[in-house]
């Protein structure tokens, strides 16, 4: 008896001396970009490492070009990161672009059921797991009318998240709401460089030009990532100790 108790012990210490890992899951709009020196598409969760202290923490970005919740789970990459996680960790649970794709069966998912029915699951089982899951709605689009108004493009899903967010009392970011304001604030040109613009032969990653009003650049995740850190701060969790001085 004394044996097995010993052995809990060790195992329980040995757990909570292991850093704290962040995992972050979601889609195009957070996920690490392939030839990054190369390539000026950039996800938010990608620059995320420069806010935070690393020798004290361990960043570890899951998310996916292209993915819904749907096809996170049914790929068993929720699985994966489910069974990383250990008590103190945290999610960053960010979804909604590609669950809105009613052409694709593979990646839609109805806002009221499916879609919220999956942040719950990722909800509880992080929990179950002693983590800590956070949710953020899904960043803008830049959406401009002719009249320069930024029309929203996510139709129920943020409101879901919101939703899931009040129901279980969970840690969450409005990014919907704050990146609109960022839109606005750099104005209907302006904010083409918070995205993927170029006109054919201004950069060699694009030589044919490009023009992505949903993907972010450097800048944009720059300023995305900052947003969110700084709304983080404001939640008074014990990942404040975890910043850069």
């Amino acid at each position: 008896m004394r044996i097995l108790l010993f052995l809990c012990v060790c195992i329980s210490m040995s757990c909570w001396g292991q850093k704290t890992t962040i995992y972050t899951i979601g889609d195009s709009t957070m996920a690490d970009k392939i030839k990054p020196n190369e390539n000026p598409e950039t996800g938010w969760c990608q620059v995320l490492p420069s806010f935070f202290d690393l020798n004290t923490i361990i960043i570890d970005n899951r998310a996916v070009n292209g993915r819904s919740t749907k096809s996170f789970i049914k790929e068993k990459r929720w699985d994966s990161v489910y069974n990383s996680l250990k008590p103190g960790d945290y999610v960053f649970i960010q979804f909604g672009h590609n669950d809105a794709k009613v052409a694709d069966s593979t990646r839609y998912t109805n806002p009221h059921t499916t879609y919220r029915h999956n942040l719950i699951r990722f909800v509880t089982e992080a929990r179950a797991k002693g983590a800590i899951p956070i949710l953020f709605s899904s960043i803008a689009r830049r959406n401009f009318n002719e009249q320069g108004v930024l029309i929203g493009t996510h139709g129920e899903y943020p409101l879901e998240v919101r939703l899931v967010a009040q129901e279980y009392q969970v840690p969450f970011i409005d990014l919907e709401y704050f990146s609109e304001q960022l839109e606005q604030s750099y104005g209907v040109e302006k904010s083409k460089e918070l995205h993927l613009f170029f006109k054919a032969g201004e950069h060699p990653y694009y030589p044919e030009g490009k023009s992505d009003d949903t993907h972010l650049s450097r800048k944009g995740a720059t300023e995305i990532a900052t947003i969110a850190v700084r709304e983080l701060k404001k939640l008074n969790l014990r990942l404040n100790a975890f910043y850069k001085k």
